[in-house]
């Protein structure tokens, strides 16, 4: 009891200790994942997204689609009912930032991919509520008008090469050419139909 009261009444010691408990429980929960395997190597056929992917990626961050959807399922029961195959971290490896999200206004994208066709995506796009009449997603018809010119894809694909994302010279290099004059449009529905497709398989 008089060491209760002697932490208790010294702020800063119970500033430190406090300090020293958290510093404690980080390096027990989290510094081991960085050596795992299961939390640092890609699952099997990961490969760093094409150039027209990545476009769609970006433009999915531009637009918020990562504010109303997240892209992780949960090791429940439910969620992977509804939703397929639970995320695993080696599905991220290359992910720079992470879209895993906290806010599902709009439901779950992580296993979305191949899920409707291009040609639904583009309809959900352009104006969710011709497909889902109580949507209250906001429309995006933008996209269908906006081009492409692919002059940054290439200094993207070197700047995440610098994070450890494997992309090849030539990928680089190509870049530019694989998606210049792509409407908007098509990359993100690219972007989006390769989601969770490689978990989704091995079900």
């Amino acid at each position: 009891m008089k060491n209760h009261d002697i932490v208790e009444k010294n702020i800063g010691l119970m500033a430190v200790l406090t300090i020293v408990a958290i510093s404690f429980g980080t390096l027990v929960e989290i510094v081991p994942q960085f050596y795992l395997k299961e939390t640092t190597e890609p699952v099997a056929g990961l490969k760093p997204l094409p150039a027209l992917e990545l476009e769609g990626r970006d433009i999915y961050i531009r637009e918020g689609c990562h504010v109303c959807h997240t892209q992780m399922v949960r090791p429940l029961r439910a969620e992977v009912e509804r939703y397929g195959h639970y995320s695993v971290a080696g599905e991220s490896v290359y992910e720079h930032p992470f879209l895993w999200g906290s806010k599902r206004t709009g439901p779950d994208l992580a296993r979305v991919g191949q899920r409707y066709s291009d040609e639904w995506q583009k309809a959900h796009l352009y104006n969710p509520r011709n497909v889902v009449p109580k949507s209250n997603m906001p429309a995006f018809p933008w996209l269908f008008d906006n081009v492409l010119t692919g002059e940054l894809t290439g200094r993207k694909m070197a700047a995440l090469r610098s994070v450890g994302v494997p992309y090849t010279d030539a990928d680089i290099e190509g870049a530019q050419e694989a998606v210049k004059g792509t409407a908007e449009i098509d990359a993100l529905v690219a972007y989006l139909q390769q989601l969770g497709t490689l978990v989704t398989q091995k079900r």
